[in-house]
């Protein structure tokens, strides 16, 4: 469920589901260089539109047994609606508590010092950002209607306030620019000249012997017309610089969405689609003034329309079709594979978490379980970065399923690669899928387990948990790419990135 932004506007997993780590999965790790850190991704605070401070979250994540908190406080939540011509001067605004608001340095500094008295937990900063939303309709005609105030990207990884400064996004005035529209808007002034003209003309020689000076008067409430007029222009330009992109222009597309990806990847950090699948519809009604639609709807083709983001989430508590086999996310898999694409196409579970009140949701109901070659933040991004990483959702409090081993390996297991990893065969034809599967609870639980090799669903796999198996995937084609994942599903739900097989360029991951 989205965050209530409407009632503002109209108004004015993984302590319990992971637990801790399999001996045997510790064991295998270790051997590789990596830990596994569970991870919150997509979590609000007070300093925008959560109901916990970040003191609150990071106790509530010890608590609940988390490695890794990654925040994503709203960016910019500023949104108005003018009346044209004069739609600076007639317009209405409404905000949110954002990171803006809050400030940039403030917001960083707080979650270095929350660090510091919380070492056990790592605190990531980010923001969540809707770089763009547009208007259609009418007021009076009671169909107006504002669009994509909800179509967000999660941007993680950006070490100072500057980065985040000048991100493009409307209701962000340090990303807006002067460009040859604010000379136009500053031609009004040139009215002032005729109007001390006017103003300042002498009196005819009627006037001047005392009889009534109409040409005077006349030329004196022209130059009083020409100033207003002048100075209603000029303050409805104000203050001049305008975003990249018009939130009166509907026919944009996704160049705002292409342009924030751009520019975070120009600074170092991380971006990822948020929940590409969910919707947001509410109508308000305004009396005389007619109702007001806020709508955003599933956008899955963001995905294929936009580049370079390093991921988005495909796990969360909404209905959800891209990670169906076959579907979105394997045709992404196999753009990245084939070198149509320059970045894997990662999977993150999403939580959205504004607080215990929100939607019933526990911080710890939906992770992302990152492979980490070092416990440290560069180590979470590195893997966030790579899709070194599953997502997994419980179902159910009591407990959940954990992903202890899922790997492909070749020449009887001497050579093997887990998620987000590239294993090349060199001419090797016996590929096999290890799969292992727990409860936290220890207990026995039915699931169902699917391997999906290039979109297709090689294996099926019914049983309860402690469930393994391993697949020989004897009909794989040598000589071309592969890329295996893993669907489990039944009291919970996991999905696993992708292991790539075959002769891929190994600087892709």
């Amino acid at each position: 469920m989205r965050p209530p932004i409407w009632r503002v506007l109209a108004a004015g997993l993984v302590g319990g589901v992971l637990g801790t780590t399999s001996a045997a999965l510790a064991a295998e790790e270790a051997k590789a260089g990596l830990t596994p850190l569970v991870a919150a991704v997509h979590v609000h605070s007070t300093a925008s539109t959560g109901s916990l401070s970040l003191d609150a979250l990071a106790e509530r994540a010890e608590r609940l047994g988390l490695d890794v908190v990654i925040l994503t406080d709203n960016f910019a939540l500023e949104y108005e609606y003018g009346l044209s011509p004069v739609d600076g001067v007639l317009k209405r605004t409404v905000g949110l508590p954002s990171v803006l608001r809050y400030g940039l340095a403030r917001y960083l500094n707080e979650i270095a010092a929350v660090q510091a008295r919380h070492p056990r937990v790592l605190l990531i900063p980010g923001v969540e950002v809707a770089p763009h939303y547009y208007w259609t309709g009418s007021l009076w005609r009671g169909d107006l209607t504002m669009h994509d105030a909800q179509k967000n990207l999660l941007v993680i990884g950006l070490a100072d306030p500057q980065g985040y400064a000048t991100l493009p996004a409307i209701g962000n005035p340090a990303s807006y620019h002067y460009d040859e529209r604010t000379a136009l808007s500053l031609a009004p002034a040139v009215l002032f000249v005729p109007a001390v003209w006017l103003w300042r003309g002498r009196l005819s020689v009627a006037g001047r012997r005392g009889r009534p000076a109409c040409g005077w008067t006349v030329r004196r409430t022209w130059a009083l017309l020409l100033t207003g007029a002048a100075l209603l222009l000029l303050v409805n330009a104000w203050p001049f610089s305008r975003p990249a992109f018009s939130a009166y222009d509907a026919r944009l597309g996704y160049r705002p969405y292409q342009a924030l990806i751009d520019a975070v990847n120009e600074r170092g950090g991380l971006i990822f689609w948020s929940m590409p699948e969910a919707r947001d519809f509410r109508t308000f009604s305004f009396g005389w003034l007619g109702k007001v639609i806020i709508q955003t709807d599933p956008h899955p083709e963001a995905l294929m329309l936009t580049q370079g983001y390093a991921g988005f989430g495909g796990l969360y508590q909404e209905a959800r079709t891209v990670t169906d086999p076959g579907g979105l996310w394997d045709q992404l898999i196999h753009l990245y594979a084939s070198g149509q694409r320059t970045t894997p196409p990662a999977l993150v579970g999403e939580i959205a978490f504004h607080g215990p009140d929100h939607a019933g949701k526990e911080l710890d109901q939906v992770a992302t379980v990152l492979w980490v070659s070092e416990r440290t933040v560069a180590g979470v991004l590195d893997a966030l970065r790579r899709g070194r990483s599953y997502a997994v959702e419980r179902y159910r409090k009591e407990f959940g399923y954990r992903l202890d081993d899922f790997r492909v390996e070749v020449q009887g297991g001497v050579r093997t690669a887990g998620p987000g990893e590239i294993l090349d065969p060199e001419g090797a034809r016996d590929v096999v899928v290890r799969l292992s599967v727990s409860a936290t609870d220890h207990g026995r639980h039915p699931l169902t387990a699917r391997i999906v090799r290039s979109g297709q669903v090689v294996a099926r796999m019914e049983g309860w948990t402690p469930f393994a198996y391993a697949f020989v995937d004897a009909t794989a084609p040598a000589g071309t790419w592969l890329a295996y994942r893993v669907q489990v599903v039944g009291e919970g739900e996991i999905l696993s990135n992708p292991v790539y097989v075959g002769p891929l360029p190994k600087e892709k991951l």
